[in-house]
This record gives structure tokens, sequence and C-alpha cells, in this order.
């Protein structure tokens, strides 16, 4: 029987299904591929990061690791001492304790603890209300003012971290951080100031970080603060200090200590005296520099109203308190005071001496400027020493015409007028003295007598300084010894000295300037600070008196002043250049009539005399002639 053949649309279905297979699986094995090739180069790109991380960026990435977790901490040197010239101190450093927390991190911390030993440390609440509760109790010191309510807002903040209380003794810290180990001791040096307001005018105060405000502490932060140490620790995770991890530690090298030549007894005293003669002559300011006339050393240094660097800081400045050093910051006219350097001037050079009788007029014309004396007279025939006895701008301005420009605005130069002194505090003042090619017409009629320039009670008393010492000016110091951390000594540098007139000049002018303290029953042999002098002791001095700067009208005035004295004690053998400063007081510096400040030089001057058991003068001196009879 022959074979049937399939039917035509059979056969070609059969190839239509294996041809359909075929497709199939080529897209299937082509998708295969595709994928497995992508498996590969997923493979080979790990491997490919694998061996980056591994082999190039793994030390990178090491050590940025390293670094999260490591903290370099400070190791704070400890700021140097100031005394006086005997020792007392006047700023030290007392070691204390700041206690704080890492608030985002404690109640974890606390946590952790809990779970560790259940039956012993509280849930975090329970741990948090114990803290609050106790921590005032254990800290109970004098000055700590911890309110409940601040402590459970710092232990519950979302902070990094927050101090609790600060100056904790470091016994008292001690047992707060072993009862409660949540609670970190750190160190924190407190500034302390035993003499409160005296002498803080030099000696200044620091800021909370340690930073100098102002006086030394500022001027010579760098020294009295030292090299801080440092050591290297690894963090855990709950940001404290992992055992055994301390390494490259480097010890702290303390600040140096400053001994000045202050003397605290000194300042003390005159500081009380400065405060009572602001307040019983209702001036604006007083201040007193007293100079060891041997030396140019700083004895005593005052101003009224000083800050108190152990108080309340705002609330003192609200009531007129001040920051910082007049006697060094401010400048003035000093008027008559000055008039000592026109005096020495003119027997330096010769021009004149001590007994020679002038004709002195009631005023006199200089480059179409008259000027008068304080008083109405007529033709007076005063002594040269008469003449800054009686304290006559008409004299003085006579004598200066001998003297001539050129010269005396060398002696102005020579006596460190227009010169920061370097006595070692900051913002100096240099008062203020026009060079001599701006000098005009009435320039040289104005600052023989004192007006037309301006300096610091620091300067005016530098120049009586220099009187007293044989004609030498010794720029005046305040530091007198520096003592290293290894307890090294170290002597500030020598001051410049310069010798403005012979031994022989100032003698004359400093026995001259007796008249101005001399007194005289009649009144005619009489000088105008007689209430300065001091009894069983020769005294030489200066009365001043000058006209302040109306602000409004940029002319002087007639009614606001600055009162100046400055002397020598004892004339005979000096010992200390006293100077005295009043701004625009109302009256005398005791209550009374009068604005002269020479019975405040009486009281620090007899004090001074005393203190230091100088010796009576043994000669009163001869009478001096003021006015030819």
């Amino acid at each position: 029987m022959a074979q049937q053949r399939k039917p035509q649309s059979s056969r070609t279905a059969e190839a239509n299904s294996w041809l359909i297979l075929d497709n199939s699986s080529a897209r299937f094995s082509k998708r295969l591929r595709m994928v497995l090739s992508l498996i590969l180069l997923l493979v080979i790109a790990l491997v490919l990061r694998l061996t980056w991380v591994q082999l190039i960026a793994g030390p990178s990435l090491a050590a940025q690791a390293q670094m999260q977790r490591t903290t370099v901490l400070a190791e704070p040197a400890h700021r140097g001492t100031i005394t006086d010239r005997n020792g007392n101190i006047l700023a030290y450093t007392m070691e204390a304790r700041s206690l704080s927390v890492h608030p985002g991190k404690l109640r974890d911390f606390m946590q952790e603890r809990h779970e560790l030993d259940p039956e012993n440390v509280p849930e975090p609440d329970e741990r948090l209300d114990e803290i609050v509760e106790k921590l005032p109790k254990m800290i109970d010191q004098e000055g700590a003012d911890i309110k409940e309510s601040d402590l459970r807002k710092k232990l519950t903040s979302d902070a990094t971290y927050e101090v609790l209380v600060r100056n904790v003794d470091p016994d008292i810290a001690q047992k707060v951080v072993a009862e409660f180990p949540e609670i970190t001791s750190e160190r924190q040096d407190i500034r302390q100031y035993p003499n409160g307001a005296v002498g803080d005018n030099l000696i200044g105060k620091i800021s909370q970080d340690g930073q100098g405000q102002f006086g030394l502490e500022l001027s010579q932060d760098a020294r009295l603060q030292g090299i801080n140490g440092s050591r290297t620790v690894d963090v855990g995770g709950d940001g404290y200090a992992i055992p055994g991890s301390v390494r490259d530690e480097h010890p702290p090298v303390d600040g140096d200590a400053y001994q000045l030549s202050l003397d605290l007894d000194a300042q003390t005293y005159i500081q009380q005296q400065v405060q009572q003669a602001k307040d019983n002559s209702k001036s604006n300011s007083a201040s007193v520099v007293v100079l060891d006339v041997q030396t140019g050393q700083v004895v005593a240094m005052a101003s009224s109203d000083t800050v108190d660097p152990n108080g309340d800081v705002e609330k003192q400045l609200d009531q007129d308190k001040i920051f910082g050093d007049r006697n060094t910051t401010n400048a003035f006219e000093p008027g008559s005071v000055a008039k000592i350097m026109t005096a020495a001037a003119a027997i330096e050079e010769g021009k004149t001496r001590p007994s020679e009788v002038l004709q002195v007029p009631g005023s006199i014309e200089m480059a179409g400027v008259t000027v008068k004396d304080a008083w109405e007279h007529g033709t007076v025939p005063y002594t040269t020493t008469g003449v800054f006895g009686k304290s006559s701008n008409v004299g003085t301005l006579m004598l200066a015409q001998r003297v001539g420009e050129e010269k005396f605005n060398q002696y102005l130069r020579d006596f460190g007028v227009g010169q920061a002194t370097g006595v070692g505090l900051p913002n100096e003042t240099s008062g203020y003295v026009p060079e001599l090619n701006q000098w005009s017409g009435g320039t040289f009629a104005n600052l023989p007598i004192g007006q037309g320039m301006s300096m610091s009670l620091l300067q005016m008393t530098s120049i009586y300084q220099a009187l007293a010492n044989d004609g030498k000016r010794i720029e005046p110091r305040l530091v007198e010894s520096i003592t290293t951390a290894d307890g090294s000594t170290v002597n500030p540098p020598a001051p410049k000295e310069t010798q403005v007139v012979s031994p022989e000049t100032a003698k004359t002018v400093v026995d001259m300037f007796r008249a101005v303290t001399q007194s005289d029953p009649t009144g005619v042999q009489q000088g105008t600070g007689a209430s300065a002098s001091v009894e069983g002791y020769q005294i030489s001095g200066k009365t001043g008196t000058a006209q302040q700067i109306n602000k409004d009208t940029g002319a002087y005035s007639n009614s606001d002043y600055w009162i100046t004295f400055a002397g020598i004690a004892p004339a005979d053998n000096p010992r200390f250049a006293i100077g005295v400063m009043l701004d625009d007081p109302e009256r005398g510096t005791d209550g009374g009539g009068g604005g002269s400040a020479a019975p405040l030089f009486h009281d620090i001057a007899s004090w001074l005399l005393d203190h230091y058991n100088v010796p009576l003068s043994g000669d009163p001196g001869p009478m001096l002639m003021l006015e030819k009879q």
C-alpha cells in the first residue's frame, strides 16, 4: 500500500514549529550571554573597587577613621604670678574644675550603665532626677548659684557639650565624678586678684577664656600665659577617652612671674587718697603718680574709680568705674606745672640766675599774641625765682625769649614731651607737641607756660624725676624683674637715660622751686603752693592750671580746668617725684574752697616720707626772695 504523504499544510506547520523553537533558543542564549556579561562586568568592577579600597585608598581612609576617633587634648600652662617689690601677691592663678556633660549621648550612656548593673544604677529618668537633686548640695560653695531648673535644662538639651558648673574645688569635683561618672571634671584656672581694685588699673584683668584684657595682663599676656602642653587620646563612640590610648604627651611650660616696682602699701594708701580727693573736690577724676627719682621706677600709680576685678564688672562700669590706667592713656595740657622746663632751659643756657630781678609787666605780646598773668598787676620786680614761685606767665615768656625757639624745642624733646615712656602698659599715649617746623606765631607764646602741648601724668612726673636725679631723665618702668618657669631671673631691658641738664643746673632749679611751697605771713614772698609743704622737709614743686577745650566750640573753656601739681620730696636729698592731676574740680581736694591739688600732694608726700623713714631735712633752707622790696 502506498505510503500516505502528509498534507502540505501539516509539513509547513511542523517546520514553522521548529523554526520558532530555534529562534526562541537563540534569543535565550543571547540574553543569557548578556546577563553573564553583566555579571562578569560587575564582578570585575567589584574586584577593581576592592583593589582600589584595599591598596590605594585604604591607608588614607584608615587615617581618616583614626582622625575621627583621635583627639588632641590641651594641657593648659599655669599663668604667671604678679607681685609687688616686696613679694606681695597682686595676681595669681588658682586651679579649679568645671563640671560638664555630653547631653546628646547622656541618656544612651545612662541606659547602658543601667543594663549592665540594673540593681545599683537606676534608669535614665531616675538618674537625671538624682543628679539634679544631689549636685547642688555637693557643690554648695560660696558664690555658686546652681538652680535645679538650669541643671535639668542642660542635662536634657540637644547640645553636644554643656558646662554644668564652673569654679569647683578640685576635691569636690573628684567626689562628684566618683558618684556620677556621667559628669566630666575639667581643669579650669581661676585668676585671683587678692587686693581687689588696688592697683588693678596697672595689673589689669583676664577674660573668662584666659586672655589679657587690659593692664599688664594684656601687655605681657604672651609671657604670662606660658605655653600650653598637649596629649593625644582615642575617643570611643560614647565620647569618652579610651583607657591606655594616651600618647604624644608634651608638658606645658608655665608662664613667667613678674615682680613690679610697685609698693602695695603705698598704692593702697594713695589710691584711697585719690578716690577721696576726687569725691571731695567733685572732679571728674583724680590721679597720682609716684616715681623713685634715682631709678625712674614706678612706686605707685593710682587713679580714681578703678574697677574691682573680683566684683560684678558690668555693674561697676554702669557706675562709671573704668578699665585701664588714666595715668598713661589720658593726655592733658599741664599748664604752669610745665614751667619748670623753661626754668631749666634758661639756667642751663646761662640766660638768667635765680636772684636776677626782672621787671615783669602785667602782659606781654609775642608774635601778635597778648599773654597776661592770672592776676592784674603793673610792672613788678620779680626775681627769676619769684617768676616761678608766683607762676607769672609774663615773666616765664620773658625768659623763654632769651632761650629761643630752637633751643627750647630741644629741651622739650629731651624731657620726653611728645614721646611715650615705654613703661610697659598698653595703649600708652605719646602726648603731643608740634614739630618745630609747624610752630605758628603764637606757638612760642603757649609752650613755655604749659599750653599748646599735652602729656600724660606719668610723662609730667618724669620731668620732675629728671631734675631730681641731677638732670638725668630715666624712662619710667613698672617691671622690676621676670622669673621664668625654670627659676631663671630675667632683667628687663635697661630704660633709656637722657642727661637733659647738668647736675648743677638741676640742683639750682630744684632749690629755686622751693619758692612755690614757701610760706610768708605777709604774702609777698609766699608761693602759689604753700599747702604742699611738709613740716621738717624741704619740698620743691609747681602748681598748674590749664584750660580745657570746650567740645562744642573748639575753643578754650573759661570754666573747665585741669588742676595739677608736681613736686620733689625732699628737695635737698630727692627721693620721690610726685605728680597729681584733678580733672575739672569744683573745689579743693579737702572739700574746702579753691581748686589746688597741693593739699593732696602734701598728704601723699608726708605718708611716703614717713613710710620709707626718710630723714628730716637738716636745714630748712634759706628764705627765697620772690619779689624785691
